[in-house]
């Protein structure tokens, strides 16, 4: 599957370089079509490019196609280069074939022709409880942990490499919820020190690494700090710090997950102050001291 994120990596930075080049008054960048057909001639003319996944390498070029058109509303701007080691993924099409459907249940067919129209859908089978498994094109059938209790039933899926972790996402629409009903409302004070502050007196704290984890952080930074420049034993140490701050980042997501899907569902309405946690969090310049211009040392 690395080989599938490198070109993956590739057709996107193409497409980067592609767009790069062009300013006010010269002829439009290629669209996605276009870059399709160039996508064809250049698998026919590199071995490396064609012995990939088509559908793989589309998708990349589909992506791109997305994050330029949304770069006015997404807030991200122009799409830029994917390193290796750092951006390591792909997004993968159903290659299974379903007959779709309207909501009331009727089949769907197209006007023209007069024929059922047909959707696509993930290969998945389920092996027991906990596990299951998709078809991976290029890459055969793939095993992952469920968090759900069934399948999901997905068009599309995006597997990432992420500091030595394998992940799998597919890409569903959830049914709504609807709220509770009761009328209740809640404030939500954010803060530093004390996560989330509720109106009924009640206090949110995200977790953290434990005592022994952040001790084991200053351990395997000591190591590399002491180990030569660009050894094999100093790349090994900083990707075990590396594992240990994503299992807290793990953490933290989790329980944002699970304290939204709380107050969403015992409140009818949820009210923020409006704070700039990033400048909060933010280290001043200087030292206490020598603080420096217009700043001043934050409390503990």
């Amino acid at each position: 599957m690395l080989e599938h994120c490198a070109h993956a990596r590739y057709v996107w930075n193409l497409a980067v370089e592609q767009h790069s080049h062009w300013y006010k008054g010269r002829k439009a960048a290629p669209g996605f079509a276009e870059q399709c057909r160039q996508l064809t001639a250049a698998r026919r003319a590199n071995e490396w490019l064609g012995s990939g996944n088509v559908d793989v390498q589309q998708q990349a070029l589909k992506d791109f196609a997305k994050a330029k058109n949304a770069r006015f509303k997404s807030g991200f701007g122009e799409p830029t280069w994917r390193k290796k080691f750092r951006h390591e993924g792909f997004r993968v099409i159903g290659t299974d074939r379903v007959p779709q459907c309207r909501p009331d249940g009727t089949p769907l067919v197209n006007a023209k022709t007069g024929r059922q129209v047909m959707g696509r859908s993930v290969v998945m089978q389920r092996l027991n409880r906990r596990w299951a498994q998709v078809k991976v094109p290029g890459c055969g059938w793939v095993r992952f942990r469920l968090t759900r209790s069934r399948l999901p039933s997905a068009k599309t899926f995006r597997v990432t490499f992420r500091n030595g972790q394998w992940h799998i996402a597919f890409a569903i629409i959830p049914e709504p919820i609807d709220a509770p009903g009761t009328g209740e409302v809640i404030g939500i004070d954010r803060g530093v020190k004390i996560t989330a502050a509720l109106s009924d007196g009640r206090k949110l704290k995200c977790p953290q690494l434990t005592t022994k984890e952040r001790a084991q952080i200053r351990k395997h930074e000591r190591r590399a700090a002491r180990a030569p420049k660009g050894s094999k034993c100093k790349s090994t140490e900083y990707a075990k710090v590396a594992k240990l701050k994503a299992r807290e980042a793990d953490r933290r997501k989790d329980w944002c997950e699970k304290a939204s899907t709380m107050l969403a569902r015992t409140y009818d309405l949820v009210r923020f102050e409006k704070l700039d946690i990033k400048n909060m969090t933010a280290s001043a310049k200087g030292t206490v001291e020598q603080p420096g211009r217009k700043v001043r040392q934050k409390p503990d």
